[in-house]
């Protein structure tokens, strides 16, 4: 099962309201994304958090309607 874009990206939104996020579709099947997420609340946290935020946001659709998400993390410039 497919998950669109726009659910992935309403997902993260909703989780960090401030968040640039740009969702890419890598394989044109709906399984395989690429996010970056631009976030003034990632500042301070290690990497590995931010994604574990970023992942937390996806309520447990990963490995499921999502089966791979190339994951791009940082605070603004």
């Amino acid at each position: 099962m497919a998950m669109p874009a726009a659910e992935i990206e309403a997902l993260i939104r909703a989780a960090l309201p401030d968040a640039k996020v740009t969702i890419e579709d890598l394989a044109g099947d709906g399984d395989h994304y690429a996010a970056t997420v631009i976030s003034e609340s990632f500042r301070g946290i290690p990497r590995v958090k931010q994604h574990q935020i970023v992942y937390a946001a996806l309520q447990g659709r990963m490995g499921g309607e999502l089966h791979a998400l190339a994951l791009q993390t940082s605070t603004p410039e």
